[in-house]
């Protein structure tokens, strides 16, 4: 994780989120209002879960910092729901010499500790990332063992499908096969020949 830029001098742009409209920002304001980042100076995405990767308050961040400006945060979770997605975010930022200070977490990759702190982060979603992999494969097997087939169920049986065939071949029009069946007219042109 080399950053170009080896100090910080430029802005210090805040990032603030919450995941519903009942949430309060405040709290996050009133951690950036101590970390002296200027209200101006702030992005915000209200009632923006952060699973969601594109965020308008973030995307216009992304879009305006420059080397080395820092983006304060009141948590790192702030920036993502997920690790690796985080973990992904501040390589690319730090990469392109943009600094990172999350105020709770007490974490600054301005400082050795804080790209000490950001590498494990590193480690640790790709640990994640492995974990979550095996456990994936090890569920399908189990599954598969006992019977079952993973995925997402067939919207018409065999039967069906050669009804919805059979209909399509005496000339009815997908759309009034899809409402006869119950199902979508691209399901009718997927599992028909016309």
């Amino acid at each position: 994780m080399r950053t170009t830029a080896t100090k910080t001098t430029g802005q210090r742009l805040g990032y603030v989120r919450v995941s519903t409209g009942k949430q309060d920002e405040q709290l996050q304001h009133d951690a950036l209002d101590k970390a002296g980042v200027l209200k101006r100076s702030r992005y915000v995405d209200h009632g923006v879960s952060g699973a969601k990767t594109s965020r308008l308050g973030l995307d216009a961040l992304l879009a305006d910092v420059q080397p080395g400006d820092t983006i304060v945060v009141y948590k790192l979770d702030r920036l993502g729901r997920s690790v690796a997605h985080v973990t992904g975010l501040l390589a690319d930022l730090t990469g392109k010499g943009i600094f990172i200070e999350s105020v709770s977490d007490g974490l600054n990759s301005s400082t050795p500790t804080g790209v000490a702190m950001m590498q494990m982060l590193s480690i640790f979603s790709e640990m994640e990332r492995s974990f979550i992999s095996e456990r994936t494969t090890a569920g399908l097997a189990a599954a598969k063992a006992q019977g079952r087939v993973g995925g997402r169920p067939k919207a018409l049986d065999s039967k069906r499908a050669k009804q919805a065939q059979a209909l399509r071949n005496a000339g009815e029009v997908p759309a009034e096969i899809a409402r006869t069946l119950g199902v979508s007219v691209a399901t009718v042109y997927r599992l028909t020949k016309g």
